[in-house]
């Protein structure tokens, strides 16, 4: 590839149909099109000519009825898209162009959902969302009204749905195949791409949970509210949505409550209660502090958890996988800092600087605490912690497939593009999994490479 660490861009994919895998890879002059079998052999190849797409952002892709794919070239003002339709058995590529309205306003997120690719846009000023949905080369605008609903804080003063999610709360994107940091979970305003539609999470008002389901064939909009867990004293609260399942945290220096709620009913599946004189016998990491993403440093009691969680925003993540729930609890804040003065000198530059708390907790499928030291890591762990090991790799991209996970990348080094497959468990079980032992599974590792 010509340079790619400035010209290129990657993307794995799967169709969800065929289960056949393929790769993008692109510079600013080819984009090679690689096509596996469901067993992840090469069975087909495609290189062809960048043209007007040359300059744009490889934003997304989409599968046809014939299984070739179609690729979305991104322009810099959001405000065109070019569509590239490739076949690979006639090493043909058909292009399309496609003009966002004039009232699409800003450009939240886009996702890939059963072989179909979606962005989700904003309208300046305007109480609704716009989800454009590109499928077999035809383009859908799907409109969803928030008109009819209220938006008010714990004071009871009201908000526009436009100034929420426009000024105040923008919406974060949360990856389910992924465990999501609490540097995303953090936000207020959060989404979950389901498979007939989006659940959305509101967390402005610290008395409850505001929740929205947008479905994807009729365009409705349905309303559910949930009432986080009431603490003594003020607290920060947040929520995280997985698999029909809310959970809800509010913490301050005195106190953390968590609970679980059933998403279709309401219902309380399981309630905690912490306090700073407790012991958290169902934890199964330490109670970490990591200040501008440095080595963690271990916090000893509880108290002194919860003195650091009062001073940042409380969050929480959660991650299913095939035996267990694994989440994680804590808080996260972002800031800026001055530059001081010394010897005379005045030293007026902003530097960021971030504080992180956290511990990990399991849970069984019936939501039990799960306190078992000998929990083997997961096959993102087992990622994670090889591009944290890793120098030279450039153009990450991730794939989640039923079993295992797929990371490809372009190695610097070696001038080539390589996929590796990790699955759940230790070295000795699984060869291709890097963690060897609990030792190494719970050393923080600097996520920096080259």
């Amino acid at each position: 590839m010509n340079k790619p660490s400035e010209n290129g861009q990657l993307i794995n994919a799967e169709n969800v149909k065929t289960h056949e895998v393929f790769v993008f890879a692109s510079d600013n002059k080819i984009i090679n099109i690689l096509k596996y079998n469901k067993s992840l052999f090469l069975a087909n190849q495609f290189k062809d000519t960048l043209r007007a797409e040359q300059k744009r952002t490889l934003i997304g892709y989409s599968f046809g009825e014939d299984g070739n794919p179609t690729l979305y070239w991104g322009s810099e003002n959001h405000k065109n898209i070019r569509i590239i339709k490739y076949n690979l058995e006639t090493k043909t590529s058909n292009p399309l162009s496609f003009d966002f309205p004039a009232n699409t306003g800003n450009v939240i997120t886009s996702f890939q959902k059963n072989n179909t690719f979606y962005i989700l846009s904003k309208e300046k000023d305007q109480d609704h969302l716009l989800l454009f949905e590109f499928r077999n080369e035809k383009c859908e605008i799907k409109m969803f009204d928030f008109t009819p609903f209220s938006f008010k804080n714990e004071k009871g003063q009201g908000v526009s749905f436009s100034a929420l999610v426009q000024y105040h709360y923008p919406i974060e994107k949360i990856e389910s195949d992924d465990f999501s940091s609490l540097d995303k979970s953090e936000n207020k305003s959060k989404m979950f791409i389901q498979d007939d539609g989006i659940v959305l999470t509101f967390d402005y008002n610290a008395k409850r949970t505001q929740t929205f389901h947008l479905n994807f064939e009729t365009n409705a909009v349905t309303e559910k509210l949930f009432d986080t867990p009431a603490t003594q004293t003020p607290s920060t609260t947040n929520s995280f949505y997985l698999e029909k399942k809310l959970y809800q945290i509010s913490a301050n220096s005195d106190q953390l409550l968590f609970s679980i709620k059933d998403f279709d009913s309401g219902k309380s599946i399981k309630n905690v209660s912490i306090s700073k004189n407790d012991s958290i016998s169902f934890k199964n990491s330490p109670m970490f502090l990591q200040v501008n993403g440095e080595k963690p440093i271990k916090l000893k009691t509880t108290s002194k958890f919860l003195k650091q969680l009062s001073t940042v925003n409380s969050a929480l993540s959660a991650f299913k996988s095939k035996q267990y729930t694994f989440i994680t609890f804590g808080g996260f804040v972002a800031y800026q800092t001055l530059g001081l003065s010394y010897n005379g000198m005045d030293f007026n530059n902003v530097q960021n600087a971030s504080k992180m708390v956290f511990f990990d907790v399991a849970l069984s499928s019936d939501s039990e605490f799960v306190n078992n030291s000998r929990l083997e890591p997961l096959a993102i762990d087992n990622l994670n912690y090889f591009l944290s090991t890793s120098k030279n790799i450039s153009l990450v991209s991730i794939l989640k497939v039923p079993d295992f996970y797929i990371l490809g990348y372009y190695d610097n080094a070696t001038k080539s593009y390589a996929m590796r497959k990790f699955t759940d468990g230790f070295m000795d079980q699984n060869p291709g999994n890097p963690i060897m032992n609990k030792a190494m599974f719970t050393k923080s590792m600097s996520s920096k490479r080259n």
